[in-house]
């Protein structure tokens, strides 16, 4: 997809497309993205129903740990780049929204002009964690559902995942009655995070009546189970956060040994996406043909004598 050479949709009809699959179909399946170019490889592969911009992704890619460093402006550019390569509804996590009412105001309307088709925000204190470790605080219930219903205010059209991080600070039964509490205040749909075995990500799919997300990220506390299985259990959508990025880490690592030790990358090329390849994937050919039109020299004509 090309930025410069295609229509780019509006934001609403995003958002429609990201709360009807919702609804109905399959189980979103919403890989994590990072960037433009990780966007664009999502997509390709068959991923257009819908992206997802993990907070802990996008901190490791500044090279700053998931403890609620970044900024919203921060957060929504990246959005706007990844939105306008892929073209696909993109699901961001806003943390905690950035502090009070006022900040998720802020933080949601910059959203909604990136082109933002949904947000997830977490009932968690700043400075938040990462809803896999241990040492996380709260902030009160009705404080979440202020910060909701001010979402449902100012950006009427964007879709809402409300996260609870309940379930290891005050235990399944809170998290499940916050989960309703945040369904009521006008989430879309809840997200229950750090469940600990498949018996509890059971437990919430059949106490919960609501549009329900997992989190399938890797060595974290939640098994990992299959996009079939959470979807027999009920969950409508499904997130892999740090997966790609936790890959692309591994394997540039691994090159830059091989260039420190071996002092050249040969044996890497089987491994690398070639030129031709990425060129296809940016649209490299449309965009010289798009300034070949527009910006083509033209001779002057001389009168005739």
């Amino acid at each position: 997809m090309s930025w410069l050479i295609e229509e780019m949709p509006n934001q609403k009809d995003l958002a429609q497309a990201f709360r009807a699959g919702l609804r109905s179909g399959p189980i979103m399946v919403l890989p994590g993205v990072y960037d433009g170019l990780s966007a664009l490889l999502a997509r390709r592969v068959g991923f257009e129903g819908g992206h997802y911009l993990s907070g802990a992704a996008f901190s490791a890619s500044q090279g700053l740990p998931d403890l609620g460093l970044l900024e919203s402006r921060e957060v929504s550019q990246r959005a706007r780049e990844i939105v306008r390569a892929a073209k696909t509804p993109l699901l961001v996590d806003i943390d905690t929204g950035y502090g009070g009412v006022l900040n998720v105001a802020r933080a949601v309307s910059e959203m909604v002009e990136a082109g933002v088709a949904a947000v997830q925000i977490e009932d968690q204190q700043m400075p938040k964690k990462c809803g896999h470790l241990s040492g996380k605080r709260l902030i009160p219930a009705d404080e979440m559902c202020q910060k909701l219903e001010a979402i449902t205010r100012i950006a009427p059209d964007l879709v809402i995942i409300a996260r609870t991080d309940a379930r290891a600070v005050e235990g399944l039964d809170s998290a499940m009655g916050r989960a309703r509490r945040y369904y009521e205040a006008g989430a879309d749909c809840i997200f229950v995070e750090a469940l600990e075995n498949q018996a509890e990500f059971m437990a919430v799919a059949h106490a919960l009546s609501m549009p329900l997300l997992a989190n399938m990220t890797e060595f974290g506390r939640s098994p990992l189970v299959s996009t079939d299985q959470l979807e027999k259990w009920g969950y409508r959508a499904v997130i892999f956060p740090v997966s790609a990025l936790r890959v692309a880490a591994l394997a540039m690592e691994s090159l830059y040994q091989a260039l420190k030790h071996e002092g050249s990358q040969k044996a890497w090329l089987d491994r690398m996406q070639t030129r031709a390849d990425l060129y296809e994937l940016l649209g490299y050919e449309r965009y010289e043909a798009l300034d070949l039109s527009i910006a083509k020299s033209v001779l002057p004509q001389t009168p005739e004598r």
